[in-house]
C-alpha cells in the first residue's frame, strides 16, 4: 500500500468527521469516549465499554453500527447464556428425496462485522470465554472445523462495573484481548439536561450511513503506515515494562501492583498512538498520544495489591504515577 497524500488524508477526515456528526445525533457530549471508540475501531483492535448501568454505553454502539455500512448484531449477555448462542451450532438435516441425513453448521450471531456483547460481565466465564478465539484469530472452531469471521470484526463490549449485584468478573486472558477499556463517565450538568430535551421529545431522525467496510479497511492500513520513531518506541517499550513489579520498578508499581502489563500492552499502545495520530490528520505518532492513551490501554492489564484497594488507589493512578516518574523520550 502507497503512502497516502495529504489530500487523501484530508478527505478521509472529512468522512470521520461526518462519522462524528453521525454519532452525536443520538449521543449527547462524550466526546473522549467517542475519540477513544473511534481509535479502537481505527486500530483494528476491540473495545470494552465500562460504566454504571443508563450512561448510554448500548446506545453508542448501536449508533455506531447505525453510521457504519457493517452488518451489525447485538447478543444481551445473561447468567444462562451457552457458548453455542454465540459461536453457532450444528443442525440436522435431511434429504426428504433420499432420506440422507447429515450435520450443517449453523453460524452463531458472532459472524458479522460489529458485535455488540452486552453486559459482557453478567454472563459465566464458560460462556465469556467463548470469545476468546473469535477475538483474537477472528476465527471460530466448531467440531473440529475452523470458520473465518467476517472483516472487518469487532467486538464491542459493554461493562457495568463490578460492584453491581449479579456479575462475573472477567478473567486476564480476555481482558487482555481487549484494545481499549473506555470508561464512561456522568455527563455534565449542561449535557444531562440536553439528554433530557432530546430524550423526552419526538423521536429523532434515523442516524445515516457515512463509512462503509471498505474504508473502514482502507484507514485500518493506514494505520500500520504512521510512522513510529525508534526513540518512542523504546520509550513506549519501557513503560509497558515499568508497569510489572521489580526492584528498578517506580515506587508505585513496587506498592501497589501484583501484576502487570505484557507484550501486547505495547502492541496496544503503538497501534492507539497511530490511529489518534491518524485522526488528528497527521503521519507520524508523538508521545501526547501515547499519553493520552496510555490509561485506556493499560488500566484493565494491571493487576492492583490489596494495598491498592486498601488506600483506594485506582489503576488509572498507578498510570499517571509511573507517566510522571518516566523520562520523556530523547528527541530522535
Amino acid at each position: 500500500m502507497t503512502t497516502p497524500t495529504q489530500s487523501e488524508i484530508d478527505a478521509r477526515l472529512g468522512e470521520l468527521s461526518k462519522l462524528k456528526a453521525a454519532i452525536g445525533q443520538a449521543i449527547v457530549g462524550q466526546t473522549e469516549v467517542v475519540e477513544q471508540l473511534l481509535i479502537g475501531l481505527l486500530a483494528g483492535g476491540h473495545c470494552l465499554i465500562e460504566g454504571v448501568p443508563g450512561l448510554g454505553k448500548t446506545l453508542l454502539v448501536r449508533t455506531l453500527g447505525q453510521a457504519l455500512a457493517l452488518e451489525f448484531r447485538r447478543v444481551q449477555f445473561t447468567p444462562d447464556l451457552m457458548p453455542s448462542d454465540i459461536l453457532g451450532t450444528e443442525v440436522l438435516e435431511e434429504d426428504h428425496g433420499t432420506g440422507h441425513r447429515s450435520f450443517r453448521f449453523q453460524p452463531g450471531p458472532v459472524f458479522t462485522n460489529l458485535f455488540l456483547a452486552d453486559e459482557l460481565n453478567r454472563t459465566p466465564p464458560k460462556t465469556q470465554a467463548a470469545l476468546l478465539e473469535a477475538m483474537q484469530e477472528h476465527t471460530v472452531s466448531y467440531a473440529g472445523v475452523t470458520h473465518r469471521l467476517n472483516e472487518p470484526f469487532f467486538v464491542l463490549a459493554t461493562q457495568n462495573p463490578l460492584e453491581q449485584a449479579g456479575t462475573y468478573p472477567l478473567p486476564e486472558a480476555q481482558l487482555d484481548r481487549f484494545l481499549l477499556n473506555i470508561r464512561v463517565g456522568y455527563p455534565t450538568a449542561d449535557e444531562e439536561r440536553a439528554i433530557l430535551v432530546q430524550t423526552t421529545g419526538g423521536a429523532g431522525g434515523a442516524v445515516p450511513q457515512v463509512m462503509t467496510g471498505a474504508d473502514v479497511v482502507a484507514l485500518q492500513g493506514w494505520v500500520r503506515q504512521v510512522y513510529v520513531g525508534d526513540a518512542l518506541l523504546t520509550w513506549i517499550t519501557s513503560l509497558v515494562r515499568a508497569t510489572r513489579p521489580s526492584p528498578d520498578a517506580p515506587k508505585a508499581i513496587q506498592d501497589y501492583v501484583r501484576w502487570g502489563a505484557g507484550p501486547r500492552a505495547g502492541q496496544a499502545l503503538v497501534l492507539a498512538a497511530k490511529a489518534r495520530a491518524l485522526l488528528n490528520g497527521r503521519l507520524a505518532a508523538t508521545r501526547e498520544d501515547v499519553v493520552a492513551l496510555a490509561a485506556p490501554v493499560l488500566r484493565h492489564r494491571i493487576l492492583l495489591s490489596f494495598a491498592a484497594e486498601a488506600e483506594r488507589k485506582t489503576a488509572d493512578d498507578v498510570v499517571a504515577a509511573l507517566l510522571a516518574a518516566l523520562p520523556p523520550p530523547r528527541p530522535d
